[in-house]
């Protein structure tokens, strides 16, 4: 369960933003870590025992994003 809580974590980047929060933002691609590099990595990750949890739940993170993103619209 921490594991996935820890998927959370990449919403740190969201700190670095000005203004720090706006409603009418979309998540992905503007902020570092949501950018379409990192969300390939991430979903790299569960092909590996090792990072397969942490990949998933960075993946349920984005797709969670995603669908703020698509609700925006």
């Amino acid at each position: 369960m921490l594991i996935l809580l820890a998927g959370i974590i990449i919403d740190v980047d969201h700190l670095w933003a000005v203004p720090l929060f706006d409603p009418n933002r979309c998540s992905i691609g503007f902020h570092p870590l949501h950018s379409y590099w990192a969300i390939l990595v991430y979903c790299i990750l569960p092909f590996f025992k090792v990072t397969r949890i942490i990949g998933l739940a960075l993946i349920i993170h984005i797709i969670a994003d995603l669908v703020d993103c698509l609700l925006l619209r």
